[in-house]
Parts: C-alpha cells; structure tokens; sequence
C-alpha cells in the first residue's frame, strides 16, 4: 500500500552534482522523519542524511557542507542535493521513512534503491 519510489540516481564525474527525490505515495497520516542511507559493496548501510517534520537535520561527517537535505511536507517528499561529488560516494542509495497512517500505526519504509556512480 504505501510506496516509496526514489529517482536521481546516475553516473557523474568527482566534483559534479546530483539530486536525490523520494516520494512516498499511499495511506499516509504523518512522516515523522524521512531521509537517505546508502550501501557500497562490501560495507554496511549506513546513514547519510535525515530530516523530521519539523526540519531538524542530521548528517554523516562524511557528507557535511556536500549534501544538503529537504523535504515538501504537503507532497511526502524527500530531496537530497549532492554536491562536489567523490568517487568514495559511489553506492547504492535508499530512501527511508517512519510512515504513519494513523496515530497508532506505523512502520519504517524502504524504497527499491537507485545506484549513484562517482567516477574519477
């Protein structure tokens, strides 16, 4: 029922831009907190970016003052806005969500993924 679908994802050389979107479609009541984790073969998935409702922010260390993340409350949409690319972000990124569809029921979702690539 509720559907997470990400799009951005593609192949950009070090130092270029990308931007991230995750719309969430669905029985949805609130987002308490939407963001981006990625995965690199051979590694762990790990956090890249997080936003709340209310617009508090965290970040990994590595992406600081790079990646900017935002979110349009009235369309359940995420956005991640990548810049000065390196190559040590080529991975796999997902889309996350705490998703409500009413007060007393909720579950964190994932989207399918898409691949960024950062070439040197």
């Amino acid at each position: 029922q509720v559907r997470l679908v990400e799009s951005g994802g593609g192949l950009v050389q070090a130092g270029g831009s990308l931007a991230l979107s995750c719309a969430a479609s669905g029985s949805i009541w609130r987002i308490a907190t939407m963001g981006w984790y990625r995965q690199a073969p051979g590694k762990q998935r790990a956090l890249v970016a997080t936003i709340t409702s209310g617009g508090s922010t965290n970040y990994a260390d590595s992406v600081k003052g790079r990646f900017t993340i935002s979110r349009d409350n009235a369309k359940n949409t995420v956005l991640l806005q990548m810049n000065s690319l390196k190559p040590e972000d080529t991975a796999v990124y997902y889309c996350n969500a705490y998703i409500q569809d009413s007060y007393f029921r909720g579950a964190d979702r994932w989207g399918q993924g898409t691949q960024v690539t950062v070439s040197s």
